[in-house]
């Protein structure tokens, strides 16, 4: 390992966050904003099949609350309603039901090594 690719003396954090699609531009805005790198990756939630994204951020331990409050601020919880079909209808007719989605799942891995080339 070359010194241009060591960490620094400081403790490192990879937090992988998936969000909404529509709450990811202005979560990364925030981030970046405050000299946080963050890198976008699309997916999609296996529930309701919705567009996510998946944010790898990489953070100083000392960042980790500074990012979930931009995170909480930028990533709200909001119902939706999906059409669920009802049982005992004779006829498969769906029912609107609310559902919550939103906010951001958060994971957060401690970095051991890193290079970059």
């Amino acid at each position: 390992m070359t010194p241009e690719t060591e960490m620094d003396q400081s403790q490192h954090d990879l937090m992988i966050v998936v969000v909404q699609g529509q709450d990811a531009d202005m979560a990364i805005q925030s981030l970046t904003d405050e000299g946080i790198s963050v890198t976008r990756l699309p997916s999609v939630g296996g529930f309701l099949g919705r567009k996510n994204a998946t944010l790898m951020i990489d953070i100083e331990t000392e960042q980790y609350e500074k990012a979930i409050d931009l995170l909480n601020k930028t990533c709200r919880q909001r119902v939706a309603f999906i059409a669920v079909p009802m049982e005992s209808a004779p006829l498969p007719m769906p029912a609107p039901t609310p559902i919550t989605i939103g906010g951001a799942n958060v994971f957060s891995l401690e970095v051991e090594h890193y290079e970059e080339f």
